[in-house]
Protein backbone atom coordinates (compact mmCIF):
# COMPACT_ATOMS: atom_id res chain seq x y z
CA UNK A 1 0.00 0.00 0.00
CA UNK A 2 1.52 3.51 -0.79
CA UNK A 3 1.96 5.78 1.99
CA UNK A 4 0.41 9.46 1.55
CA UNK A 5 3.51 11.49 2.34
CA UNK A 6 2.24 14.56 4.56
CA UNK A 7 5.03 16.68 2.33
CA UNK A 8 2.90 15.71 -0.68
CA UNK A 9 -0.40 16.88 1.01
CA UNK A 10 1.07 20.23 1.98
CA UNK A 11 1.94 20.73 -1.66
CA UNK A 12 -1.29 19.66 -3.02
CA UNK A 13 -3.10 22.69 -0.30
CA UNK A 14 -0.56 24.93 -0.79
CA UNK A 15 -3.03 27.65 -1.53
CA UNK A 16 -5.91 26.16 0.57
CA UNK A 17 -7.25 27.34 2.97
CA UNK A 18 -7.95 24.00 5.23
CA UNK A 19 -6.80 20.87 6.00
CA UNK A 20 -7.99 16.99 5.83
CA UNK A 21 -10.26 16.47 8.70
CA UNK A 22 -7.91 13.83 9.89
CA UNK A 23 -5.17 16.00 10.93
CA UNK A 24 -7.74 18.44 12.89
CA UNK A 25 -6.49 18.30 16.30
CA UNK A 26 -9.72 17.71 18.88
CA UNK A 27 -10.25 20.99 20.80
CA UNK A 28 -8.09 20.32 23.90
CA UNK A 29 -5.16 20.07 21.79
CA UNK A 30 -5.34 22.46 19.42
CA UNK A 31 -2.37 25.23 19.42
CA UNK A 32 -4.30 28.12 19.21
CA UNK A 33 -6.56 27.48 22.20
CA UNK A 34 -4.37 25.48 24.49
CA UNK A 35 -0.65 27.50 23.78
CA UNK A 36 0.08 30.18 26.77
CA UNK A 37 -0.32 33.79 25.87
CA UNK A 38 1.04 35.42 29.01
CA UNK A 39 4.38 35.99 30.38
CA UNK A 40 5.97 32.55 31.14
CA UNK A 41 9.85 31.69 31.80
CA UNK A 42 12.19 30.41 29.34
CA UNK A 43 13.44 26.61 29.07
CA UNK A 44 16.93 26.99 31.38
CA UNK A 45 19.73 27.70 29.69
CA UNK A 46 23.06 26.44 30.51
CA UNK A 47 26.82 27.00 29.45
CA UNK A 48 28.55 23.96 29.64
CA UNK A 49 32.16 25.78 29.11
CA UNK A 50 32.01 27.62 32.35
CA UNK A 51 34.61 26.61 34.41
CA UNK A 52 33.18 26.34 37.83
CA UNK A 53 31.64 22.52 37.43
CA UNK A 54 29.90 22.59 40.25
CA UNK A 55 27.53 25.37 38.88
CA UNK A 56 26.85 22.92 35.80
CA UNK A 57 25.81 20.18 37.44
CA UNK A 58 23.90 22.12 39.75
CA UNK A 59 22.06 23.80 36.67
CA UNK A 60 21.75 20.70 34.84
CA UNK A 61 20.31 18.87 37.77
CA UNK A 62 18.11 21.45 39.04
CA UNK A 63 16.92 21.98 35.18
CA UNK A 64 16.31 17.98 35.03
CA UNK A 65 13.84 18.31 38.23
CA UNK A 66 12.05 21.05 37.52
CA UNK A 67 11.83 21.27 34.16
CA UNK A 68 12.96 18.02 32.39
CA UNK A 69 14.34 19.88 29.51
CA UNK A 70 17.62 22.67 29.36
CA UNK A 71 18.65 24.04 25.81
CA UNK A 72 23.61 23.93 26.47
CA UNK A 73 25.27 26.82 24.93
CA UNK A 74 28.69 26.72 24.39
CA UNK A 75 29.45 22.88 24.14
CA UNK A 76 32.14 22.22 21.74
CA UNK A 77 30.16 21.15 18.81
CA UNK A 78 31.45 23.78 15.84
CA UNK A 79 28.53 26.27 14.65
CA UNK A 80 29.51 25.32 11.10
CA UNK A 81 29.08 21.31 11.38
CA UNK A 82 25.50 21.87 13.18
CA UNK A 83 24.85 23.95 9.79
CA UNK A 84 26.12 21.50 7.43
CA UNK A 85 24.11 18.79 9.32
CA UNK A 86 20.98 20.93 8.71
CA UNK A 87 21.77 21.41 5.63
CA UNK A 88 22.28 17.83 4.70
CA UNK A 89 19.03 16.93 6.32
CA UNK A 90 17.26 19.63 4.13
CA UNK A 91 18.54 18.78 0.66
CA UNK A 92 17.16 14.98 1.38
CA UNK A 93 13.52 16.20 2.00
CA UNK A 94 13.66 19.05 -1.10
CA UNK A 95 14.91 15.88 -3.45
CA UNK A 96 12.34 14.69 -5.41
CA UNK A 97 9.60 12.43 -4.07
CA UNK A 98 10.93 9.28 -5.88
CA UNK A 99 14.45 9.44 -4.76
CA UNK A 100 12.98 9.76 -1.08
CA UNK A 101 11.66 6.89 -1.67
CA UNK A 102 14.07 4.50 -2.07
CA UNK A 103 14.77 5.10 1.60
CA UNK A 104 11.27 3.95 2.68
CA UNK A 105 10.46 1.77 5.63
CA UNK A 106 10.03 -1.51 3.97
CA UNK A 107 6.15 -2.43 3.97
CA UNK A 108 5.05 -4.02 7.00
CA UNK A 109 8.87 -4.34 8.65
CA UNK A 110 9.08 -3.98 12.57
CA UNK A 111 12.40 -1.54 12.65
CA UNK A 112 11.82 1.67 12.48
CA UNK A 113 14.85 2.72 10.43
CA UNK A 114 14.35 4.72 7.07
CA UNK A 115 11.81 7.57 5.49
CA UNK A 116 8.58 7.40 6.91
CA UNK A 117 5.18 9.15 8.24
CA UNK A 118 3.46 8.25 10.85
CA UNK A 119 0.06 6.81 9.23
CA UNK A 120 -1.42 5.01 12.18
CA UNK A 121 -3.94 7.45 13.73
CA UNK A 122 -3.85 7.94 17.39
CA UNK A 123 -7.58 7.29 20.17
CA UNK A 124 -8.72 10.30 18.86
CA UNK A 125 -8.51 9.42 15.13
CA UNK A 126 -6.19 11.86 14.04
CA UNK A 127 -2.97 12.22 12.50
CA UNK A 128 0.35 14.37 12.41
CA UNK A 129 2.05 16.48 10.45
CA UNK A 130 5.25 15.30 10.07
CA UNK A 131 7.70 13.25 7.80
CA UNK A 132 11.20 11.42 8.89
CA UNK A 133 13.90 10.07 8.52
CA UNK A 134 15.13 7.68 11.19
CA UNK A 135 18.34 5.54 11.20
CA UNK A 136 20.69 4.56 13.82
CA UNK A 137 24.33 6.44 14.30
CA UNK A 138 25.81 4.56 16.99
CA UNK A 139 27.69 2.06 17.60
CA UNK A 140 28.87 0.90 14.35
CA UNK A 141 27.93 -2.62 14.86
CA UNK A 142 23.82 -1.40 14.84
CA UNK A 143 24.14 0.77 11.72
CA UNK A 144 22.41 -0.10 8.21
CA UNK A 145 24.00 2.01 5.62
CA UNK A 146 21.01 1.12 3.29
CA UNK A 147 18.88 4.15 4.91
CA UNK A 148 21.77 6.97 5.20
CA UNK A 149 20.64 8.50 1.89
CA UNK A 150 23.58 9.04 -0.94
CA UNK A 151 22.38 12.31 -2.04
CA UNK A 152 23.62 14.31 -0.61
CA UNK A 153 27.16 12.66 -1.31
CA UNK A 154 28.33 14.42 1.91
CA UNK A 155 25.17 13.24 4.32
CA UNK A 156 27.39 10.49 5.71
CA UNK A 157 30.50 12.24 6.51
CA UNK A 158 28.65 15.20 8.17
CA UNK A 159 26.40 12.73 10.24
CA UNK A 160 29.81 10.83 11.34
CA UNK A 161 31.35 14.09 12.39
CA UNK A 162 28.25 15.19 14.24
CA UNK A 163 27.76 11.77 16.10
CA UNK A 164 31.22 11.92 16.93
CA UNK A 165 31.00 15.22 18.87
CA UNK A 166 27.70 14.55 20.17
CA UNK A 167 28.72 11.47 21.78
CA UNK A 168 30.88 13.52 24.13
CA UNK A 169 27.99 16.13 24.63
CA UNK A 170 26.06 12.84 26.23
CA UNK A 171 28.66 11.54 28.43
CA UNK A 172 29.49 15.06 29.97
CA UNK A 173 25.75 15.05 30.19
CA UNK A 174 25.32 11.52 31.59
CA UNK A 175 28.35 12.73 34.00
CA UNK A 176 26.51 15.61 35.65
CA UNK A 177 23.11 14.23 35.58
CA UNK A 178 25.35 11.41 37.88
CA UNK A 179 26.93 13.99 39.88
CA UNK A 180 23.62 15.91 40.25
CA UNK A 181 22.03 12.77 42.50
CA UNK A 182 25.40 12.20 44.91
CA UNK A 183 26.27 9.46 42.51
CA UNK A 184 30.06 8.69 40.60
CA UNK A 185 29.96 10.57 37.96
CA UNK A 186 30.11 6.91 35.90
CA UNK A 187 26.84 5.64 37.32
CA UNK A 188 23.99 6.79 35.03
CA UNK A 189 25.74 5.76 31.98
CA UNK A 190 26.98 2.60 33.07
CA UNK A 191 23.13 1.73 34.35
CA UNK A 192 21.99 2.53 30.94
CA UNK A 193 24.21 0.55 28.80
CA UNK A 194 27.30 2.27 28.83
CA UNK A 195 29.30 1.99 25.75
CA UNK A 196 26.72 -0.34 24.40
CA UNK A 197 24.06 2.44 24.61
CA UNK A 198 22.34 2.97 20.92
CA UNK A 199 22.00 6.45 19.22
CA UNK A 200 19.67 6.58 16.92
CA UNK A 201 19.15 9.76 14.75
CA UNK A 202 15.44 10.82 13.68
CA UNK A 203 14.97 14.08 11.07
CA UNK A 204 11.31 15.69 11.51
CA UNK A 205 10.10 17.81 8.38
CA UNK A 206 7.15 19.51 9.64
CA UNK A 207 6.03 21.04 5.87
CA UNK A 208 4.17 24.58 6.00
CA UNK A 209 0.26 23.82 7.03
CA UNK A 210 -2.50 26.05 6.05
CA UNK A 211 -3.89 25.87 9.54
CA UNK A 212 -1.20 25.57 11.97
CA UNK A 213 -3.84 26.87 14.57
CA UNK A 214 -6.05 23.12 13.47
CA UNK A 215 -2.70 20.52 13.21
CA UNK A 216 0.18 19.06 15.70
CA UNK A 217 3.38 18.04 13.84
CA UNK A 218 4.02 15.73 16.95
CA UNK A 219 1.41 15.30 19.72
CA UNK A 220 2.40 15.60 23.38
CA UNK A 221 4.51 12.57 24.61
CA UNK A 222 7.54 11.97 26.84
CA UNK A 223 10.47 10.15 25.03
CA UNK A 224 11.32 6.22 25.85
CA UNK A 225 15.12 7.51 25.63
CA UNK A 226 17.04 8.16 28.50
CA UNK A 227 18.53 11.42 26.78
CA UNK A 228 17.39 13.06 23.87
CA UNK A 229 20.00 15.91 22.14
CA UNK A 230 18.02 17.33 19.66
CA UNK A 231 19.66 20.30 16.82
CA UNK A 232 16.30 22.23 16.08
CA UNK A 233 16.39 24.75 12.63
CA UNK A 234 15.03 28.32 13.35
CA UNK A 235 11.72 27.55 12.75
CA UNK A 236 10.31 27.89 16.50
CA UNK A 237 7.59 24.85 17.36
CA UNK A 238 8.90 23.26 20.09
CA UNK A 239 6.33 23.58 23.11
CA UNK A 240 6.75 22.00 26.71
CA UNK A 241 4.18 21.38 29.48
CA UNK A 242 4.94 23.71 32.74
CA UNK A 243 2.97 24.00 35.35
CA UNK A 244 -0.02 22.65 33.36
CA UNK A 245 0.58 25.69 30.31
CA UNK A 246 1.89 24.80 27.30
CA UNK A 247 4.95 27.33 26.76
CA UNK A 248 7.15 27.89 23.38
CA UNK A 249 11.18 27.06 23.37
CA UNK A 250 13.25 30.02 22.65
CA UNK A 251 15.12 29.82 19.37
CA UNK A 252 18.71 29.64 20.51
CA UNK A 253 21.17 29.87 17.27
CA UNK A 254 23.48 26.97 17.77
CA UNK A 255 22.10 25.68 20.93
CA UNK A 256 21.37 21.97 21.56
CA UNK A 257 18.27 21.38 23.33
CA UNK A 258 18.10 18.14 25.79
CA UNK A 259 14.84 16.18 27.05
CA UNK A 260 15.12 14.10 29.97
CA UNK A 261 13.58 10.42 28.71
CA UNK A 262 11.50 8.11 30.39
CA UNK A 263 14.67 6.00 30.99
CA UNK A 264 16.41 8.65 33.03
CA UNK A 265 13.39 9.31 35.14
CA UNK A 266 12.79 5.59 35.64
CA UNK A 267 16.72 5.54 37.13
CA UNK A 268 16.65 8.61 39.14
CA UNK A 269 13.41 7.09 41.20
CA UNK A 270 11.65 10.15 39.99
CA UNK A 271 13.84 13.08 40.51
CA UNK A 272 14.59 13.99 37.24
CA UNK A 273 11.35 14.51 35.12
CA UNK A 274 10.90 13.52 31.44
CA UNK A 275 9.55 15.79 29.86
CA UNK A 276 5.86 15.93 28.35
CA UNK A 277 6.49 18.31 25.00
CA UNK A 278 4.65 18.39 21.49
CA UNK A 279 5.84 20.15 18.31
CA UNK A 280 3.54 22.62 16.14
CA UNK A 281 3.84 23.63 13.26
CA UNK A 282 3.74 26.84 10.68
CA UNK A 283 2.02 28.58 7.76
CA UNK A 284 4.45 29.34 5.64
CA UNK A 285 7.60 27.58 6.51
CA UNK A 286 8.78 24.14 6.75
CA UNK A 287 10.15 23.39 10.60
CA UNK A 288 12.79 20.51 10.87
CA UNK A 289 14.22 18.93 14.10
CA UNK A 290 17.48 16.46 14.13
CA UNK A 291 16.54 14.80 17.61
CA UNK A 292 19.15 11.76 18.83
CA UNK A 293 17.59 9.59 21.47
CA UNK A 294 19.78 8.15 23.35
CA UNK A 295 18.69 4.24 24.12
CA UNK A 296 19.41 0.85 26.56
CA UNK A 297 19.87 -2.19 24.31
CA UNK A 298 16.41 -3.83 23.97
CA UNK A 299 17.62 -6.65 26.21
CA UNK A 300 19.11 -3.75 29.01
CA UNK A 301 17.27 -3.62 32.66
CA UNK A 302 16.32 -0.68 33.71
CA UNK A 303 15.16 0.52 37.47
CA UNK A 304 15.82 2.91 40.09
CA UNK A 305 19.62 3.21 40.86
CA UNK A 306 19.89 0.79 44.27
CA UNK A 307 22.36 3.73 45.96
CA UNK A 308 19.22 6.13 45.80
CA UNK A 309 16.65 4.11 47.41
CA UNK A 310 16.40 4.42 50.81
CA UNK A 311 13.51 3.30 53.23
CA UNK A 312 11.59 6.53 52.91
CA UNK A 313 12.66 6.42 49.23
CA UNK A 314 11.12 2.93 48.02
CA UNK A 315 11.99 2.03 44.36
CA UNK A 316 8.70 4.03 42.54
CA UNK A 317 9.28 2.29 39.28
CA UNK A 318 9.48 -1.46 38.19
CA UNK A 319 12.63 -3.13 36.82
CA UNK A 320 12.23 -4.45 33.24
CA UNK A 321 14.00 -4.75 29.94
CA UNK A 322 13.85 -1.64 27.79
CA UNK A 323 12.32 -4.00 24.80
CA UNK A 324 9.01 -4.70 27.63
CA UNK A 325 9.27 -1.28 28.16
CA UNK A 326 9.12 0.12 24.80
CA UNK A 327 6.51 -2.79 24.17
CA UNK A 328 4.02 -1.14 26.82
CA UNK A 329 4.10 1.89 26.08
CA UNK A 330 4.11 1.65 22.29
CA UNK A 331 1.04 -0.21 22.96
CA UNK A 332 -0.16 1.90 25.60
CA UNK A 333 -0.42 -0.91 28.40
CA UNK A 334 0.38 -0.14 31.92
CA UNK A 335 4.13 -0.61 32.78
Amino acid sequence: MEVERVQAVASALMKAETIPADFIRPELERPAITTYKGSAPDIPTVDLSLPDRESVVRAIADASEEWGIFQVVNHGIPAELISRLQAAGKHFFDLPPEEKEAYAKPPGSQPVEGYGTLVSKDANGKRTWNDHLFHKVWPPSTINYRFWPTNPPNYREVNEEYTKCMREVADKLFRCLSLGLGLEETAMKEAVGGEELHYNLKINYYPPCPRPDLALGVAAHTDLSTLTILVPNDVPGLQVLKDGRWIDAKYIPNALIIHIGDQIEILSNGRYKSVLHRSTVNKEKARMSWPVFLEPPEEWVVGPLPQLLRPENPPKYKAKKFKDYMHCKLNKLPQ
